[in-house]
């Protein structure tokens, strides 16, 4: 399954996350600070969605509430759960 979403308060533009049986296959960040985003895909990938949200949820980037990290787990626990 392809999902495409559309993340709050971060830099990063759009998720684009492939998922099958509940693994991460691939991430891909558009937008956003491409060192970054390309290793938390690079990390994520190969995971359960459970194990990726578990790590990620609630990181923070600088004073912001959110980050692209914890967008990604957002988005699959939306999409996903």
């Amino acid at each position: 399954m392809e999902i495409k979403y559309q993340p709050h308060g971060v830099c990063a533009s759009q998720i684009v996350i492939e998922v099958e049986n509940d693994i991460v296959q691939n991430v891909k960040f558009i937008g956003g600070c491409s060192g970054n985003t390309q290793g938390v895909g690079a990390l994520a990938k190969g995971m359960k969605v459970q194990d990726v949200i578990e790590r990620l949820e609630g990181i923070r980037c600088g004073r912001k509430p959110t980050s692209c990290p914890d967008q990604l787990a957002q988005c699959l626990k939306e999409n996903c759960q």
